[in-house]
């Protein structure tokens, strides 16, 4: 698989993640970005290894965001611990601006808003559920989010809506437009819609343990991020249109 590249220094690297590939290793040791990522550092400092030269060791790479399987979109990486740690840093202290597209089943209450709830993630069966303040683990999570479009469709009315994300909780963009009453739209974790059960993750409702894998492609997708390169000083800008099926049906319809 060819790296889409978004973005390459000597310190970072980042590239759009296709939906159903997995940021890093997991349990069914298919193929994960970590690995595309090392491989394709390392054949490129292959290329430019001269006669002489000591061996090329194995690229030392860190995921800086990671994406769920069936999200797509611009994922960063470090090539060095030094920028890792502070690229995490970063993180932690919301200085990277990250933005999401979604396409959710039904329509929003507002054309704009900021969703702040306590999430708590049930590692057992991988589902973030909406609970009260006071449970214990709970996470506060919070993200604004703008309505794009609105659209009535086949399959029932969807929108289209641009989503920045202020916390990196676990699924929280999922969890959390689910517990709204505006699932992701394909999610088969928080969408009933698109789920056996018929029951949503983010509704704090048990959800059975999805197999790995399950989910290939739901309409969520990385399409920018911004902050200041924690060693040059420069300004990144990070873009990509998203793509998919979910905005597929989105292009269609404005047709």
């Amino acid at each position: 698989m060819k790296l889409d590249i978004v973005f390459e220094d000597e310190y970072m690297i980042a590239c759009v993640k296709p939906y159903g590939v997995p940021s890093q290793q997991d349990k069914t040791y298919g193929v994960d970005m970590v690995t595309l990522v090392k491989e394709y550092l390392y054949d490129k400092a292959s290329s430019d290894k001269k006669e002489g030269d000591e061996q090329i060791e194995e690229p030392y790479v860190a995921v800086i965001n990671r994406l769920d399987r069936p999200v797509g979109g611009i994922i960063l990486f470090a090539k060095d611990e030094n920028t890792a740690a502070k690229l995490s840093d970063m993180v932690q202290d919301s200085e990277i601006e990250k933005y999401y597209q979604a396409v959710v089943s039904g329509f929003l209450g507002e054309p704009e808003g900021i969703y702040e709830d306590w999430l708590l993630h049930d590692k057992k069966s991988n589902v973030t559920k909406v609970v009260s303040k006071d449970t214990k683990g709970a996470k506060r999570a919070i993200l604004e989010y703008e309505v794009l479009d609105e659209l009535d469709t086949d399959e029932g009315p969807v929108s289209y809506v641009l989503v920045k994300l202020l916390t990196g909780r676990h699924h929280q963009i999922r969890c959390q437009m689910a517990a709204h009453g505006t699932p992701v739209w394909g999610d088969t974790k928080y969408n009933p819609a698109f789920n056996k059960s018929g029951k949503s993750g983010g509704s704090g409702k048990t959800m059975k343990k999805e197999k790995p894998g399950r989910e290939s492609e739901i309409g969520l997708f990385s399409t920018r991020m911004q902050f200041v390169h924690p060693v040059t000083g420069e300004e990144i800008f990070l873009h990509r249109e998203p793509e998919g099926k979910a905005f597929d049906i989105i292009d269609q319809m404005d047709w």
